[in-house]
């Protein structure tokens, strides 16, 4: 970067600056919990030799402190996959049933929106259909922030609600279902090869809550990938110009997610995962009656608190499946 002549291949700049952002992303916080450690070692000698009850206090919290940072830095270096850095695209679909599944759905957005905030990532809602009577039927996210794909990737699969309807004049229990598929946004140094021939594209009016324009003029787009059968919507900008941008946007992400699947062998369970999504291959439980649990059932992890965990704090679930995965993978390395 120290070369004169470092932008004039503008492209090849842009890269390498990438690279050495992702580069400072693990360098600064290792020397900075260094740097924590060794001057909590230094006070700890120093109060053996000198007791001092508040400076004690304030090194117990001290070490609190580098132990979560810890936590989050071994949470970040599971992280090893070719996307893992990217951006993500996520997309919530409501299952089977109705107006109980289509509130699920939206419990689920804005579990989703809690934790991009936690995190400090930038959202954006790049597709919302609504209920018919309360919720969501489905919505697409985008969420930009290092390393969302990584962190979001174990959560594509279905997550399972058991709780007593409020929609039900007679208060029983319902179970009801939605999935959630994860996708990286791909940059435009990925070269994803779309031909017009291939494509379908309906244009319609959009629905929901928006004001008069909302039904005046056909600015949502939806885009059919007919070989593939991907089908990609938006219908939050007024301009059509826009929304179609914005489902070929979503297309090129999710070619190129079918892509990478199928090099790497796992096209076929991706899809027989994706068939049964209506069906109860839950990859998660949230239990609301009649005791509270979620329960990831890849990792076995169970946390009793679980509005705590739909307020957006699931980096325990995300941390549990990734620490799984890269288990599996060493095993897998050394047979």
């Amino acid at each position: 970067m120290a070369d004169p002549a470092f932008w004039n291949d503008q492209e090849h700049a842009r890269e390498i600056v990438q690279q050495v952002k992702v580069l400072k992303g693990w360098v600064e916080p290792s020397d900075s919990l260094q740097s924590r450690i060794d001057s909590a070692r230094e006070l700890d000698e120093l109060l053996s030799l000198e007791p001092d009850k508040g400076m004690n206090a304030d090194l117990d919290q001290e070490v609190q402190r580098i132990l979560a940072d810890l936590d989050a830095f071994e949470l970040k270096s599971l992280l090893r996959g070719n996307d893992d850095y990217r951006d993500a695209q996520l997309e919530i679909s409501a299952g089977a049933g109705g107006t109980e599944a289509q509130d699920w759905a939206s419990m689920l957005l804005r579990l989703y929106t809690r934790w991009a905030e936690r995190k400090g990532f930038d959202l954006e809602v790049l597709d919302l259909s609504d209920g018919e009577e309360a919720g969501i039927k489905g919505a697409v996210l985008e969420i930009k922030g290092q390393y969302a794909y990584g962190f979001l990737r174990p959560e594509s699969g279905v997550h399972r609600l058991v709780r007593i309807s409020p929609f039900d004049s007679q208060a029983r229990r319902h179970t009801s279902f939605a999935s959630v598929f994860v996708y990286p946004v791909v940059n435009e140094e990925i070269n994803i090869e779309i031909r017009e021939e291939d494509l379908r594209i309906d244009v319609y009016r959009a629905s929901g809550a928006g004001g008069q324009h909302v039904n005046k003029t056909s600015s949502a787009v939806r885009i059919t990938h007919i070989p593939s059968g991907i089908v990609c919507a938006s219908q939050q900008e007024r301009s059509q110009f826009k929304n179609k941008a914005t489902a070929m946007k979503q297309l090129k992400n999710r070619l190129y997610q079918l892509e990478i699947e199928k090099q790497a062998a796992v096209k076929a369970a991706f899809d027989a995962n994706k068939q049964d999504v209506t069906f109860g291959s839950q990859i998660r439980s949230y239990v609301f009656q009649p005791y509270t649990m979620v329960n990831d059932h890849r990792s076995e992890l169970k946390i009793a608190d679980v509005q705590k965990v739909m307020d957006g704090d699931i980096d325990p679930f995300i941390h549990a499946y990734l620490k799984q995965e890269s288990s599996a993978g060493s095993e897998g390395g050394q047979s």
